[in-house]
């Protein structure tokens, strides 16, 4: 029996992975939106009688929790809570024959680039007037804008491109237009993401281009930062610096996944860079932009890591002192070439390395923490928790990176900038005081 209280025609998207994914479940909210549709994003209250679950399938903890969250959904389907389930992205677009046979009770599932399949499912039309327009899931001064779909790169660990196919590029016109409709809308903070934004323009303008498309981007009124995320080290476009130098809405900021510092390991995971190399990049990063934040992602337990290996990339770490560090163990993706290899590093080691490489991290990042006490920063607030309001510096991107906290008692806007005088700090956070 059903139950009551179902709202006809709404439907609840839920977002699992990325802020790729987050992107696409924005677009497809503003499709269905243009058809008639009620729609939530994450709802809580159980009211939607269709579920649309965005999946990620990067690595065994994201394919586990991309799993559970569709047997929650199919069990509330078999007890009527909701009536129809579809499942999309990366997980679905992987496994989707395989988890047909094991979940038969989701009623459609759907690939990475299939949203027209899904809406023409759901009695919906594609309407391209709405192409570049999006209903944001996030705060509304700050939008992920997602420059290119896919990846040609060869890492030998990672599946994107299995389930996001090769690299392509978004044209700048294109770009442009969304950023300038955000910009109406509200978004002051534009957080470029694409699996490789360093490649972005090889596919449509036939040479690395983003140069050209920060400076088009920072040209949109009403946006004041300029975030960029997941560039690659072999082939780094340097003259993205000195477009960082020239707009001062361009963040001093660059989150760059360099997976290991070990050559040995570098050259198995077929990253095209050695440490010397990846060591000088970093050196020239920082010789051009002196006061830059550098974000960077670090694979443990990768097959043939020895305890050598692995001590190489401590000892990389501590040299190179980033600002902001992420450590996740090695998980054995089928498809790809690492999974040829033996998975030979136990889980407990793959743990143990991870807790390793951040207790370094964490006291990196408190010794860094301590020299902005006495600094002013101009911070943009995200939200009230508590008796404080949080926000970020130029020098943090959302959801991964430090925060600032001032008392509640102190009142700012959320959604505004404020300056901010850093009087005391821990490893991941700042407390402040505002400046009048």
């Amino acid at each position: 029996m059903k139950t009551k209280g179902i709202i006809k025609n709404k439907v609840n998207i839920v977002t699992l992975g990325c802020s790729k994914n987050l992107v696409d479940s924005e677009v497809l909210y503003t499709q269905l939106k243009g058809n008639g549709f009620k729609v939530d994003h994450e709802s809580k209250k159980d009211d939607a009688q269709i579920v649309v679950i965005n999946t990620c399938g990067f690595i065994d903890n994201a394919k586990e929790e991309s799993v559970n969250t569709i047997l929650r959904y199919a069990d509330a389907k078999a007890a009527g809570v909701v009536d129809k389930v579809y499942v999309t992205g990366c997980l679905s677009h992987r496994y989707k024959d395989e988890l047909a046979v094991e979940i038969p009770t989701v009623d459609a599932w759907f690939g990475t680039n299939e949203l027209p399949r899904l809406l023409k499912t759901l009695k919906a039309d594609y309407k391209h007037e709405l192409v570049g327009e999006r209903l944001l899931t996030t705060p509304a001064h700050y939008a992920y804008l997602k420059i290119a779909e896919g990846c040609d790169r060869p890492c030998s660990f990672c599946a994107i491109p299995i389930m996001r196919g090769g690299h392509v590029s978004k044209s700048i016109d294109e770009l442009v237009k969304e950023t300038q409709s955000l910009a109406r809308r509200g978004t002051k903070e534009l957080i470029l993401i694409a699996q490789d934004l360093t490649y972005y323009g090889l596919d449509i303008y036939k040479k690395r281009n983003l140069s050209e498309l920060l400076a088009r981007l920072s040209d949109v009124d009403g946006i004041e930062w300029i975030r960029l995320q997941y560039a690659y080290p072999a082939g780094f476009p340097l003259d993205i610096l000195d477009i960082m130098n020239e707009r001062s809405n361009i963040c001093k900021y660059l989150d760059m996944p360099l997976q290991s510092g070990s050559t040995e390991i570098l050259k198995t995971m077929r990253r095209g860079i050695t440490r010397e190399k990846t060591e000088d990049l970093i050196a020239r990063i920082r010789d051009k932009v002196p006061n830059i934040s550098l974000r960077t992602t670090l694979i443990v337990g990768h097959p043939g890591e020895t305890d050598a290996a692995f001590d190489e990339t401590y000892e990389f770490v501590e040299k190179m002192r980033f600002d902001r560090l992420g450590a996740f163990q090695y998980s054995h993706e089928d498809q790809t070439h690492s999974y040829s290899l033996e998975d030979n590093i136990p889980a407990e080691v793959k743990q143990e390395r991870a807790d390793t490489i951040m207790e370094l991290q964490q006291g990196i990042s408190w010794e860094l923490n301590q020299h902005k006490i006495g600094q002013t920063l101009k911070v943009l607030f995200d939200r009230k928790e508590g008796g404080n309001f949080i926000g970020r510096t130029e020098f943090d991107s959302p959801e991964v990176d430090n925060e600032v906290l001032i008392p509640a008692s102190q009142y700012v806007r959320l959604g505004d900038y404020a300056n901010i005088k850093i009087t005391s700090a821990e490893e991941f956070d700042l407390y402040g005081e505002l400046v009048p």
